[in-house]
């Protein structure tokens, strides 16, 4: 319940930060209301499958947002992106699952430029949050529902969406995507609530009305450097039903190099460690190895402000301990950090196998600032 609350802090706090990135900047403050509708996604198992036909999914959806209007190279290199925080709650009460409800942090970016000077425009989003309301699992009273394991969880929502001006005003949209509930094995079972539903809404521009710029906006020189980043990482795991989660955690680092005024890209490599070996396997004789594993990552970092960023990535290890539930021979990461104090930054990802979770990393960093090698002409 601590972590899924943390997590949700941290959305809140990404959301907030993006929106006083530049204290200077003038914002277009709208408000969005959507109806949703659309299927579970089963896991293809028998008592999934009798989850996926007793829900029928209707959910409401509220977002207030802030679309960042300075004309400066980082807003034009996105399209002049929205940021701000929303709720979303299912309209229906289900035994099985609960009433799945979430509030967020989220962002909007649209898919080109042409599209803010046009009636219709279409755009991706991402929402990251904490969910809430769920009906977990239960042995004596709700043993059909594997996929959540507890109350409190991390919420996720990606996907696209159409917008059809009708005035500088109002707004009709329509989106569809993938929402995700899960707790990042913290407790299990855990095989993640999918729902892909379909939404219908309106939003209208509140406040005083301002106009998308339509020049170029001046593209400062940019320095390729390299960047050596440090970063600690803590989380828990739970490996067994009804039992106790163990502090999972380690070290990594990554020297990336600046692609252009949106990526880094690079390599490194992360040592993690899994406590509670004695406890999980009394009959075992474990020794230090067998509690860590070593991984070559290939890393990047996607820029959405000057301090926001998300962190990517794809390891392969050089040792593993499948008694740690390291079940293949690699393994993704995706997350958001903020950075502070030029060289500092914290966050939270997300390390999976095969696309299911291993655990949360709760983030810590600090990156070394390589010399500027040479620049390249601005834009």
């Amino acid at each position: 319940m601590y972590r899924c609350r943390v997590c949700f802090i941290i959305s809140l706090f990404v959301a907030c930060l993006s929106l006083n990135a530049n204290a200077q900047v003038r914002f277009q403050k709208s408000l969005s209301v959507s109806f949703e509708t659309g299927p579970l996604i089963s896991n293809g198992k028998d008592w999934a499958d009798e989850i996926k036909n007793s829900v029928a999914y209707r959910g409401i959806d509220v977002r207030l947002g802030w679309r960042n209007l300075s004309n400066n190279h980082i807003n034009h290199l996105h399209r002049y992106p929205t940021f701000g925080l929303g709720f979303t709650s299912s309209v229906y009460y289900f035994p099985e699952i609960g009433r799945p409800q979430a509030f967020y942090g989220f962002f909007e970016i649209p898919f080109s430029h042409k599209g803010n000077l046009r009636k219709f425009q279409m755009g991706y989003f991402s929402q990251i949050g904490i969910g809430y309301n769920l009906n977990p699992y239960d042995s004596i009273s709700n043993p059909l529902n594997q996929y959540i394991g507890s109350n409190l969880n991390a919420f996720i929502h990606f996907g696209i969406k159409a917008d059809y001006r009708l005035s500088d005003r109002v707004q009709l949209f329509a989106s569809g995507g993938l929402k995700h509930y899960s707790n990042g094995s913290t407790k299990k079972p855990n095989a993640g609530i999918n729902l892909a539903p379909l939404a219908i809404g309106i939003r209208t521009n509140l406040g005083e009305i301002q106009k998308i710029p339509s020049d170029t906006p001046f593209y400062p020189d940019l320095e390729k450097r390299g960047f050596w980043n440090f970063a600690l990482y803590t989380g828990f795991k739970n490996y067994d039903i009804g039992k106790s989660a163990y502090f999972r955690g380690g070290l990594g680092f990554n020297y990336l190099w600046e692609l252009n005024y949106k990526f880094r890209i690079g390599l490194g490599a992360d040592f993690f460690y899994a406590s509670g070996m004695a406890d999980r396997f009394p009959e075992g004789d474990f020794n230090f190895k067998d509690k860590t594993s070593v991984a070559v990552v290939a890393s990047g970092e996607w820029k959405l402000t000057d301090k926001l960023f998300m962190p990517m990535g794809v390891g392969v290890y050089l040792y593993r301990n499948e008694a740690n539930q390291e079940v293949s021979g690699f393994y993704e990461r995706i997350g958001f950090r903020y950075r502070f104090m030029n060289q500092f930054s914290a966050g939270l990802q997300i390390k999976a196998h095969k696309a299911k979770a291993d655990f949360f990393e709760f983030t810590l960093g600090y990156t070394i600032l390589g010399k500027v090698k040479y620049t390249t002409p601005n834009r």
